[in-house]
């Protein structure tokens, strides 16, 4: 029976036109035949089963021509069979026709589709398997990575890291610095005051001193593990927004405090954590709250709880009371500032107003609270013991440049600072002898001095350190040295340096310096006679005479003031909050009054970029610093870059022609240079500003009063005046002026400090304004004074710049608060001319 389905029989060949074709290509490998096949199997069958070339007689060799080519074959009409379920497209098998052994077709049909890259083109559902298992393979590496492995590499940490103890911190706490003069010979110690370091138990420290601190320095302290995850959230969200705010718990802080190490770098943050959660693993929370109390510090020298209530308030831990603990609270962010009254009232009231939202204090017990006033603080000046004003600046210094208050006594640090020993000992010389037989209580003084070549400050003296109370015990005084103040007529080289980066004259330009000049609906004065100018006044002359009407209406009508606070600022003077000072650009900041004060230390730097050819160097009082294994903690750098121009030598020409207008103010101000050296300076007055009630001789008194001048090599303000505006009096019970007694202490301190040095004189500069051969007008000075080292020549007659019509509508200077009666007599301060010295900066005038 025949069981091939298309008839044929076994061993037959089928059809040729139901076999599928070969495609083409190269010869295949011929298969072996199946078992018995090829054999006879009966009459008239013989050759049946055989390949064509096994037939008749036996075996024979293939012939040798290749396979037809594809294109070469006859055309086969496509056969149709009926699917069946057995057929392999529908078993899941591959049909090959019969050929199991032969191998694939190699045809292009079979072959996958590649792109130009020769690399498979993959179906979309192959695509996003693909996808998928690379996402999963990433994912697991990144478990690894920053899940597995820091989770080993944590409880690693944990096991090798110990928690100091308070006790053992508190033995570094409270080490004191050393500081020593320029020459590197010690100038004395810096011991903290400390207190009584006695280390509390849970029980001593009050509730409410606990919940304060809690709640201003970490809400979730008692729910944390020891650190905060929502907080170090939000601390690098401040971070990336440049906002305000950090992510240590209180134990964090306590760890930070106990290592001293407060470097930001992913391996100390990675310590601090282990540590962290280890302490709280290991003490109560009890015990973690008081330890942080016992170490921290509070500012005033004050580090635990119970020396910040000896310190602050006079009294033990133990009886502070919710107003006083709210303050100290407070305080530990911003211990270096404990003695600025407004940032120690926001620092209370932050602290309140987070233990109100943590249910630590009633709203009501809130509203009833009044800011607790710090006692007075003891800083006695003993020998041995640094100067205190000289200290404060140091260590602001420092804490600009990482040596934070709160480790400032943990280094055994030593601190090398700029101040020169001898110019330290010639300003308070100076003061000493310039403020002797003076019987005014009201009269106060400040000296600073500055290298232009280096920016040190070479001497700092700002007043007494320590002074009577209210209550007639000693306390600190107060540093008037960084006390802004009414600069007067000292502000117009700052005029003149805005004048002269216009590029529109120079100081041979003239000006109308009539006395009684009117601009829009105020009168403007000079002082008198002696400072007074004619209508073709030269801007150098004007300098001399300290004219206010030439500056006022150089400001008024030609730079205008926001120019001139700008020159102030690129010359030194450092603006609230960057400083102290405050450069206030109305009109009045032409004459140096209004609401425009600078610090005496500010106007030394300003004028020291004069002296130093228009070069501004960052003022600073430290050299150096070490710790206790003498290595290098910190060092001042050395920069300077030109103030009044971005290029070098046009910065140094504006800085020369203000040094060349304040020569001739020395003589024509009845003072001296030092024997050998050229100087240059400028006096300064602002007047008091009379009150009804006052006697009638405050009406003719100043209030404020400087001289700030310089040489090559040193810059010198000096400041007498008065805290505000009070009338002052010098010893004959008249009126002081710029001249009269700073000037003096000027003059002194450098004969002094200059005294056995080289001579110097400063270098020449182009006039601006001019040709090649223009100079310096010549200088006037008073009768019987010598000429000094000023230019002479002839001054030149540039074009007047008048002022304007336009009405002045700002508050005007104090001058054109109180004009003069015709009948006074104002004459004027900087030598006056033949009348003699005077008032300088007028009547009413910021001069």
């Amino acid at each position: 029976m025949n069981d091939d389905p298309h008839g044929g029989w076994p061993g037959q060949d089928p059809d040729p036109a139901r076999r599928p074709q070969r495609p083409a290509g190269p010869p295949r490998r011929p298969a072996g035949p199946p078992p018995g096949y090829g054999q006879q199997q009966g009459p008239g069958r013989q050759g049946q089963g055989q390949a064509p070339w096994q037939r008749q007689g036996g075996p024979q060799q293939p012939p040798p021509q290749q396979p037809p080519r594809r294109s070469q074959r006859p055309p086969v009409a496509p056969q149709h069979e009926p699917d069946l379920i057995t057929h392999h497209e529908h078993n899941g098998t591959v049909d090959r026709g019969g050929r199991e052994y032969e191998e694939p077709y190699e045809d292009e049909q079979y072959a996958p589709e590649t792109d130009e890259n020769g690399k498979p083109i993959l179906t979309p559902a192959q695509r996003k398997k693909r996808r998928w298992r690379r996402i999963r393979r990433v994912l697991l590496a990144l478990f690894g990575l920053f899940v597995v492995i820091p989770a080993i590499a944590f409880v690693i940490t944990y096991f090798a890291v110990d928690v100091p103890s308070p006790q053992a911190i508190a033995a570094t706490q409270g080490q004191a610095v050393t500081y020593y003069y320029a020459d590197n010979t010690e100038m004395g110690k810096d011991v903290p005051k400390g207190g009584n370091r006695q280390i509390l138990t849970p029980e001593q420290i009050p509730d409410i001193v606990k919940k304060a601190v809690i709640a201003t320095e970490d809400a979730s302290f008692e729910t944390n593990s020891g650190f905060d995850i929502g907080g170090i959230l939000r601390a690098v969200y401040n971070q990336v927004t440049a906002g305000k705010g950090g992510g240590s718990t209180i134990s964090q802080q306590y760890i930070k405090v106990a290592s001293g190490d407060d470097e930001s770098s992913l391996a100390r943050k990675w310590t601090e954590l282990a540590k962290s959660f280890k302490m709280n693993q290991t003490y109560e929370k009890k015990d973690i709250i008081s330890a942080y109390l016992n170490i921290i510090y509070f500012g005033r020298g004050a580090y635990g709880i119970e020396s910040a209530a000896q310190a602050f308030f006079g009294k033990p831990a133990g009886e502070l009371n919710a107003s006083e603990a709210a303050l100290l609270a407070g305080l530990i962010q911003q211990p270096g500032r404990s003695e600025n009254p407004k940032v120690a009232n926001e620092r209370w009231t932050v602290a309140l107003n987070r233990m109100v939202q943590n249910g630590f204090l009633s709203a009501a017990d809130r509203a009833n609270l009044q800011f607790p006033t710090p006692i007075p603080q003891e800083d006695k000046q003993q020998a041995g013991v640094v100067n205190p004003f000289i200290r404060d600046k140091v260590k602001e210094e420092l804490a600009a440049n990482g040596i934070t208050d709160d480790v400032y006594y943990r280094g055994g640090y030593k601190v090398y600072t700029t101040i020169d020993q001898k110019a330290q000992a010639a300003a308070e010389q100076a003061v000493a002898e310039g403020m002797k037989g003076q019987t005014d209580e009201n009269l106060l003084n400040a000296l600073v001095a500055i290298d232009p070549k280096t920016g040190g400050v070479k001497a700092y003296y700002g007043g007494p350190s320590i002074v009577k109370g209210p209550d007639g015990k000693d306390q600190k005084g107060r540093d008037w040295a960084n006390t802004p103040q009414n600069p007067g007529s000292s502000m117009k080289p700052f005029d003149l340096t805005a004048y002269l980066q216009m590029g529109k004259g120079g100081i041979n330009s003239t000006f109308d310096g009539s006395n009684n000049r009117q601009f829009g609906k105020w009168t403007i004065r000079n002082a008198g006679p002696g400072s007074s100018c004619s209508a073709q006044c030269t801007v150098s002359e004007a300098m001399q005479r300290s004219a206010n009407t030439v500056f006022y209406d150089m400001v008024v009508n030609v730079t205008k003031p926001g120019p001139v606070a700008q020159a102030a600022k690129d010359a030194g003077i450092k603006p609230a909050p960057e400083g102290a000072s405050e450069l206030f650009a109305d009109n009045n900041i032409a004459l140096g009054g209004g609401k425009t004060a600078v610090s005496p230390e500010d106007m030394a730097a300003a004028y020291a970029t004069f002296a130093g050819d228009g070069q501004r160097r960052t003022r600073h009082f430290v050299a150096k610093v070490t710790n206790s294994q003498d290595e290098a903690a910190y060092s001042a750098p050395e920069e300077a870059k030109p103030a009044f121009s971005d290029n070098s030598d046009k910065s140094k020409q504006i800085a020369g022609n203000v040094t060349e207008s304040l020569k001739g103010v020395i003589p024509f101000s009845k003072l001296k240079c030092p024997n050998g050296h050229e100087c240059a300076g400028k006096t300064g007055t602002q007047q008091h500003t009379y009150r009804p009630g006052e006697p009638a001789s405050a009406k003719d008194s100043n209030s404020q009063t400087w001289m700030v001048g310089y040489t090559p090599s040193i810059s010198a303000a000096v400041w007498v005046g008065g805290d505000g505006d009070k009338p002052l009096k010098g010893k004959n019970g008249k009126a002081i002026f710029g001249s009269t007694i700073a000037g003096p202490i000027w003059q002194k301190f450098l004969s002094l400090y200059l005294n056995g040095k080289p001579g110097e004189r400063f270098d020449k500069v182009k006039i601006i304004g001019g040709d090649d051969n223009n100079t310096v007008p010549s200088t006037q000075t008073p009768p019987g004074e010598d000429e000094g080292s000023t230019e002479t020549g002839t001054p030149s007659t540039g074009p007047s710049t008048g002022p304007s019509s336009s009405r002045n509508e700002e508050e005007p200077p104090s001058s054109s608060r109180n004009p003069p009666s015709s009948s006074e007599n104002n004459e004027g301060e900087e030598g006056g001319g033949n009348n003699g010295p005077g008032r300088g900066g007028g009547r009413g005038d910021n001069e």
